[in-house]
């Protein structure tokens, strides 16, 4: 399965290099590497050698098909009347610790918000940039890690059910963009053209999201019906942001069975921040900048990452099955479960 972070918050910005690349487990070294603390559930009707099997399914230690990444600017609403912070995205089929243009954007830019994604196609869809994820629609990105289920036989009825605003700026072939482009229809509904370039609620985003999920689920069982087949579950870990605010859940629609991992942090952003005396890569020599802040003096921060990008466990928590979490723009955390029936 693909991996995914994402950084949010209001107050400290982060050099992306910081948390993208120079941590010891950071998303751009996880195309081969995986590291699942507190993982170690096991389902109560199979044995802990067939539940390891099915949690390696989930978190496969291979993503080698491209990385796609989005950051945050108040470049445009500074030249155009539009306002808050817009997306800026960068997508590529190497690895990122190969690409100079990843590694020089990284190194020189700073933002409050940030998505990174590195791809492991299931062999369905293309290899391509237009797969790759996060998707922006307006001035919001969504990415996805896990698979819809019978796409194959589902994919027509949900390309129908989107709006045309929707339609025509899905430009892949992924089980993912179309479930995207899905929760952007609902969003629009009743609001309008400009939907997408202004801000909601994120209760708002929420209902919307499970919406889009309770239709793919609707589409599968019909599609499984008409064909006498069993329905299979769906893997979906999912992030949205508008640049100010963070939606994300960690979902499967199965009794038993778990989706990929998906983990939350508050505290590891202030030690991947080369602003902090304990930063590894500095070694408690502030280089000449003069520039270190104590702990107590960084702003608050939120990390949601497919895995700890720190070795430091107890900086990291598992955030449980079917649970959504939701940061709003004064940082603070609202969880609660995916309302979603199956």
């Amino acid at each position: 399965m693909c991996r995914w972070f994402a950084y949010l918050s209001t107050t400290e910005p982060c050099l992306l290099e910081d948390v993208l690349i120079l941590p010891d487990h950071a998303i751009a070294k996880q195309v081969h590497d995986r590291f699942l603390p507190y993982l170690f559930h096991y389902e109560p009707d199979e044995d802990h050698k067939s539940t390891k099997k099915e949690m390696s399914l989930r978190n496969s230690p291979y993503n080698l098909d491209g990385l796609g990444l989005v950051w945050y600017t108040n470049a445009r609403s500074d030249f155009r009347a539009c306002q808050g912070p817009r997306p800026v995205s960068y997508k590529i089929l190497r690895q990122p610790q190969t690409d100079p243009v990843f590694q020089s954007l990284c190194a020189g830019t700073a933002a409050h918000a940030v998505f990174a994604h590195i791809r492991a196609a299931s062999g369905a869809t293309a290899i391509t940039t237009y797969n790759n994820h996060p998707f922006t629609f307006g001035r919001h990105a969504f990415m996805h890690n896990g698979v819809v289920a019978h796409f194959a036989d589902i994919k027509r009825a949900m390309a129908l059910a989107l709006s045309a605003g929707a339609h025509d700026l899905v430009k892949g072939t992924t089980d993912s963009e179309l479930l995207a482009a899905l929760f952007f229809t609902y969003l629009e509904e009743g609001r309008g053209a400009n939907a997408w370039e202004a801000a909601h609620p994120l209760e708002d985003l929420k209902r919307c999201l499970e919406r889009a999920i309770s239709t793919v689920l609707a589409l599968q069982r019909d599609a499984m019906a008409r064909a006498g087949k069993p329905v299979e579950a769906s893997s979906l870990n999912i992030a949205v942001t508008d640049g100010e605010q963070l939606l994300a859940i960690r979902f499967r629609n199965h009794a038993t069975e778990h989706p990929p991992s998906l983990y939350l942090s508050t505290r590891a952003g202030v030690a991947l921040n080369t602003k902090y005396p304990g930063h590894p890569d500095v070694a408690g020599a502030d280089n000449g900048a003069g520039n270190f802040r104590a702990e107590e003096e960084h702003g608050d921060h939120v990390i949601v990452a497919s895995e700890p990008t720190t070795y430091r466990e107890e900086d990291w928590e598992l955030i449980p099955k079917n649970q959504c979490i939701m940061v709003g723009r004064d940082m603070v955390i609202k969880r609660g479960p995916v309302e979603v029936q199956f």
